[in-house]
């Protein structure tokens, strides 16, 4: 028989819903399996057994975040099933600058009232990230907390761990003079500065099923809510041929707080703006709230969701990799002596 409270359910906690929820969301879960020797969901701990083969010195990594108020997007248009990606993309994207592979995942979910379908749609989205990042979702947390969250909403955490032998950690100090800078195209606004764009936008009061022009087709809504770039896949086929100089994940901040975190003292970025891709949303949200373009480049990630950093007789190889994995590189600047960590030229000040 499963264990029920009468009391608790009257003081807003159904815990049965809690059993529900965790009997829907195991076939997402199941899915991410496949990564490692794992114990089945519903215990106290979650069980991984990593594979050492061929490493001498192994390191483990960690990496946690959240999804932000990009989750205010996700209610106010009942969509439930993208901002697990979000949370697995701003974990593992971060570990994968220390040239670490993820192993697991584990995720925690607070919420005013929990609505078994709702909550796996949630790790549904956590499950779809975690293949992508050919990593196990081994346990995670589901908190009904009312009077705390109003019933519809909730918050989305979670942390990766991850592995990389000692002698293949990036190592900043690596970085020289005359490496090359690639970009790596990102999928929209990722998960930061939402907001800044819930504000320009007036989200609360807009239609978000518009098709702007400029959007090629596609709601407000939809690319607001566009899951952030995973990038475990060209970053893996990467780390196996080339050793980077420094790997930046472009997130809050933008290149002005992201990239100098991966240069040793003394050593600047030297990006051309002309290089970049700058999709139409972040031209918008410039446009319509009045952003100067420096602070654009001080918050969002402009089009580049990932900056490598490499050898110049290295570069080519790695773009062609990079693109062989189905994303989108190229080179977008040179390291330089000097300076105060990016020195963007051709940008409006």
């Amino acid at each position: 028989m499963k264990s029920q409270s009468e009391s608790y359910k009257e003081a807003g906690v159904d815990i049965t819903s809690g059993y529900r929820a965790v009997e829907l969301m195991k076939e997402h879960v199941a899915k991410t399996m496949v990564f490692g020797n794992t114990a089945p969901v519903g215990g106290f701990g979650g069980l991984f057994q990593p594979d050492l083969t061929g490493m001498e010195e192994p390191v483990l990594v960690s990496g946690t975040d959240g999804v932000g108020t990009k989750l205010k997007l996700a209610f106010l248009q009942d969509r439930h099933d993208t901002v697990g990606i979000d949370c697995v993309a701003m974990c593992v994207n971060d570990i994968l600058c220390v040239g670490a592979k993820p192993l697991f995942f584990l995720d925690y979910i607070a919420c005013g009232k929990n609505v078994p379908e709702k909550i796996a749609d949630i790790v549904k989205g956590v499950a779809d990230g975690c293949v992508q990042s050919e990593c196990s979702l081994i346990g995670g947390e589901t908190a009904e907390m009312p009077g705390f969250y109003p019933e519809d909403e909730y918050d989305l955490a979670g942390f990766a761990v991850g592995i990389v032998d000692k002698k293949k950690v990036i190592d900043r100090n690596s970085v020289k003079e005359g490496d090359v800078i690639i970009g790596i195209a990102s999928s929209g606004i990722h998960s930061n500065g939402y907001s800044l764009v819930r504000k320009v936008f007036d989200v609360e009061n807009q239609d978000l099923t518009v098709k702007p022009e400029e959007l090629g087709g596609k709601t407000l809504g939809e690319v607001l809510l566009t899951p952030t770039k995973i990038y475990v896949k060209p970053m893996l086929a990467l780390f196996k041929e080339i050793q980077p100089h420094g790997v930046m994940h472009i997130t809050g901040g933008g290149f002005y707080e992201n990239i100098p975190r991966g240069l040793p003292e003394g050593f600047s970025a030297k990006i051309s703006k002309d290089s970049l891709e700058v999709p139409a949303v972040f031209k918008m949200l410039m446009e319509k709230g009045g952003i100067p373009e420096r602070d654009m480049f001080n918050t969002y990630n402009m089009g580049t969701g990932m900056t490598v950093v490499v050898d110049e007789k290295d570069a080519d190889r790695a773009i062609e990799i990079i693109n062989g994995a189905g994303e989108k590189a190229k080179a977008i600047g040179r390291i330089v002596k000097g300076g105060e960590g990016v020195i963007i030229t051709g940008l409006d000040e």
